[in-house]
């Protein structure tokens, strides 16, 4: 199994072969997928910025999410997964971007979002692709499965 710094490094080793610079949008990580990053020597050179957009009105005026989506789908969707991604792109110089949002517990549930459930957005060049999974665990484990997934799904759309 891949550790979180070998991943964020072949993650780091592809943006650059290709030239592309990645933002990151994260709420239930809370800047987790960032730290893993910017823990690579070099990672200025292919990481912009990162957005913790944890509160929905942050979700809002950072990344331009209307309040009408999230009351619509929710802050734990995949609508607001894939547009968390898309407005990292927008509102950064970055080409490529990862997004997450969920519930890390031990709190938080509510029907049909059990704790552990999270939302994947990544944008890439100009598709953006949306996944829901449930991780089991406590908070510090689902927040790590996330960010190792988040980095996982990155790799695997820029191998395409």
């Amino acid at each position: 199994m891949d550790s979180t710094l070998d991943l964020a490094t072949r993650v780091g080793q592809t943006l650059k072969a290709k030239g592309l610079l990645l933002a990151t949008a994260e709420s239930c990580t809370g800047g987790g997928i960032a730290h893993a990053i910017t823990e690579i020597a070099g990672s200025s050179e292919w990481f912009d910025c990162g957005f913790v957009t944890y509160s929905n009105a942050s979700k809002n005026e950072l990344l331009d999410i209307s309040e009408a989506l999230i009351a619509q789908h929710g802050a734990v969707s995949e609508e607001i997964a894939g547009a968390m991604a898309e407005g990292a792109v927008a509102n950064s110089s970055s080409d490529v971007a990862v997004s997450t949002t969920g519930i890390a517990g031990p709190g938080g549930a509510v029907p049909g979002k059990p704790v552990g459930t999270v939302c994947f957005g990544w944008r890439v060049g100009d598709k953006t692709y949306t996944e829901r999974l449930v991780f089991k665990g406590d908070r510090q484990q689902v927040r790590a499965q996330t960010v190792e997934h988040s980095l996982k799904g990155l790799l695997k759309l820029l191998a395409d």
